[in-house]
């Protein structure tokens, strides 16, 4: 049905008169009378009836109004859900404890005013494919790894530089270090299950590896954090590596310790992506946000893979 024929008969049945709902409509009482015949035409019968007081709605015409009415209020309504700032900005972040949600935690209690849907999706391909079809409007990612340059159409911008440190259990030969250099991490075991082939984080251990001779071991099943650190609290010969900025959380009888890792101190770079014409205008919020919170990107005595970019 024709939603300009129906906001037209709306307006004549308001009106009382063609010309005058011509006049409302900006258009031709020609059109308006075009516009009318066609709507009859459609719904096979007559909404109108001329009379000395102008056009008068028939039995027809009065049953359709209400409903002609709802249709236009449904119409707006289906508009202004999509209408850039009517509805919630949409942010992919890797998980719900890392750096990432920290930086959209920290926007929304600076801007609570701003509707947040935060959703965690998988890789980069995967949140690039959502930006481009509008399923999201940004994402938290490292870019760009090695081969797999970002299209065209995207744009991104580094935000965070995270530090990594040692995560072990107290047994550990390393456990009572205030912290810890690349080259002595050289001669221990990094278990790392999380690790999975094709990542852009798999691209980046593995420029960590290459860079500074370390074992990181992805090997076993990925159970989570929970699991993680119950096997590095039990596992005297084994340490992982976690950002300065991921929140953990775990059982006083582990005795876990977090130790820096400097000389050079590597660390982890997020960027934000978003697509070049997204309109959402809390998206131009969340970057301005971003810019005036972090910064040292590629601060002396760090390290970062060589293929990333900032745009």
């Amino acid at each position: 049905m024709d939603l300009e024929a129906v906001r037209t008969f709306v307006a004549v049945a308001e009106a009382g008169r063609f010309q005058e709902a011509a006049a409302d409509l900006s258009i031709t009482q020609q059109a308006v009378s075009k516009r009318i015949a066609t709507l009859e035409r459609g719904l096979g019968v007559r909404l109108f009836t001329r009379g000395p007081r102008g056009a008068e709605l028939s039995i027809d015409g009065r049953a359709f109004l209400p409903h002609a009415r709802e249709l236009l209020r449904v119409a707006e309504r289906a508009v202004a859900s999509v209408h850039p700032g009517s509805r919630p900005l949409r942010v992919d972040v890797i998980a719900s404890r890392s750096a990432q949600s920290g930086l959209m935690r920290g926007f929304h209690r600076v801007h609570p005013e701003i509707d947040l849907d935060v959703m965690m999706l998988f890789d980069i391909e995967t949140a690039v494919t959502a930006i481009r079809s509008g399923a999201i409007d940004a994402s938290f990612r490292a870019v760009a790894a090695p081969g797999r340059p970002l299209p065209e159409d995207i744009e991104s911008i580094r935000v965070l530089d995270e530090p990594l440190q040692l995560l072990t259990g107290s047994s550990h030969a390393l456990a009572g270090a205030r912290s810890v250099t690349v080259a002595q991490l050289a001669r221990h075991r990094i278990w790392m299950p999380g690790i999975v082939p094709g990542t852009e984080w798999a691209a980046y251990y593995d420029d960590l590896v290459a860079e500074f001779g370390l074992t990181i071991e992805a090997t076993g099943p990925n159970f989570g954090s929970d699991a993680l650190l119950d096997t590095i609290a039990d596992t005297p010969a084994l340490a992982t590596f976690m950002g300065e900025h991921t929140r953990l959380i775990w059982p006083a009888d582990h005795g876990l310790r977090r130790i820096p890792v400097t000389d050079p101190t590597p660390v982890y770079p997020h960027s934000l992506l978003w697509r070049r014409d997204n309109p959402h205008p809390a998206l131009a919020t969340l970057r301005a946000h971003l810019a005036a919170t972090t910064a040292g990107h590629d601060a002396a005595g760090t390290w970062t893979p060589g293929w990333v970019l900032t745009r």
